[in-house]
């Protein structure tokens, strides 16, 4: 409990403090700060502290330090100021500090300089400062010519700039000509690719295996490579075995705005390969959303969420290529959107029941779909892929392999 004062005139003998002392054994009592000073000095009156025996200061002494917070070397330095003085007050702290050099009015110079200049770099301040004051002798500015580059930025945070002028930017836009910003214009043909990347979780500061998933936009052929990271050294030899796989040319390569993709090494193999390279709009969620769906329905069904440490990526890449890109791409059906307009001439999008087909049929049953084919692949030996097994066969084969691939993976796994 903290009491402003108390009313201890009473309170005279060592022998009555010390039966005081006595009651407040369980009792926390302190004298406000504020008071304290002037307590002690009524207290040490009244109880004629400096003629009392030795015995009984000690009991005054402890009383003191009971009621006032103060330490014991506190305490004795402030009875020694009472019985020098007669008082004991606060003293005043007073802070040695550097004298002020630049006045408000040299701050709103300072202000005004920054408003018609539009902010300049210190170092340029500095100079105009000097040919104001020595090649114009405009004496406003003689205390601003000697102003140390460093200080003119202390000023410009000082509350007086900051009343008289703030200044904004709009956020620059980072002009990176990499890639155009558009959706990709198909054209009802083969070999526009949509490409994200989908990563396997981190674990314990321990990074997992990507996946890099492809889809065509308009059959859905799918490829999926799993890398251990997104570097130059793994991502550039995955795009070209990713890019080679695609049983048709592609034409054009769409990515969202990722560093792994938006870079000068991938816009130079695209060139060599001559691929259209194109990235998504600003507000425009729709411009990949094709691969977007495909992480949600395809990997992330298949494979999951769980860490998976990046050494596993060679091994990830050997079920993709024998089990997982086949089976999706000969055995597992899609829905295929159709076009509709409506009384009011607006689109709608339907995805009717006879649209449903495996991406392999979608491709088969383009117009021409032979000319769209890459140079030493024919649909003979595609159908001969499709007919080795059932739907059925594929995907029990896919899902007995993702069982011994995981037993492998969750069998050995060791941290970092």
């Amino acid at each position: 409990m903290v009491i402003a004062m108390i009313d201890d005139d009473g309170l005279k003998s060592p022998e009555q403090i010390k039966t005081f002392l006595g009651g407040l054994e369980n009792i926390s009592c302190k004298i406000s700060k504020k008071a304290r000073y002037d307590w002690i000095a009524r207290t040490l009156k009244h109880t004629g502290y400096f003629l009392l025996s030795k015995k009984n200061r000690g009991t005054v002494f402890e009383y003191l330090i009971e009621m006032s917070g103060f330490s014991r070397q506190q305490l004795s330095r402030l009875l020694r100021a009472y019985r020098e003085h007669g008082r004991i007050k606060k003293k005043s702290c007073q802070r040695h500090g550097f004298p002020r050099r630049y006045i408000n009015a040299d701050i709103l110079l300072l202000a005004k300089t920054d408003e018609y200049h539009q902010t300049l770099s210190g170092p340029v301040t500095k100079k105009l400062f000097e040919r104001a004051y020595e090649v114009y002798q405009d004496n406003d500015y003689k205390r601003l010519a000697t102003i140390s580059v460093a200080h003119i930025y202390n000023l410009r945070t000082s509350k007086p700039y900051l009343m008289k002028r703030q200044n904004f930017e709009k956020t620059k836009r980072s002009l990176v000509t990499i890639g155009e910003r558009r959706k990709p214009d198909a054209n009802h043909e083969p070999g526009y690719i949509r490409i994200d990347t989908v990563h396997q979780g981190d674990l314990d500061k321990c990074k997992g295996v990507y996946h890099i998933n492809a889809v065509d936009e308009i059959t859905q052929i799918e490829v999926i490579f799993s890398v251990e990271a997104i570097s130059e050294h793994y991502l550039i030899p995955a795009l070209e075995e990713l890019l080679d796989t695609f049983p048709f040319e592609v034409q054009g390569f769409h990515s969202d705005n990722g560093s792994e993709y938006i870079n000068k090494n991938v816009e130079r193999l695209l060139n060599k390969l001559h691929i259209e390279f194109t990235k998504s709009r600003p507000r425009h969620s729709n411009d990949n959303a094709l691969a977007e769906c495909k992480n949600g329905a395809i990997i992330r069904k298949i494979l999951g969420y769980i860490h998976i440490p990046q050494k596993w990526a060679d091994t990830i890449n050997i079920f993709n290529k024998k089990y997982l890109v086949p089976y999706i791409n000969f055995h597992r059906p899609c829905f295929f959107v159709e076009e509709k307009i409506d009384d009011k001439g607006k689109i709608k999008k339907i995805y009717p029941y006879k649209k449903i087909q495996t991406p392999y049929e979608k491709f088969k049953s383009l117009p021409n779909a032979e000319k769209y084919l890459k140079k030493g692949t024919t649909f003979l030996m595609l159908d001969a892929m499709v007919i080795s097994m059932t739907d059925m066969e594929s995907a029990k084969q896919m899902h007995e392999q993702r069982k011994l691939l995981f037993q492998k993976i969750f069998k050995n796994v060791v941290p970092c």
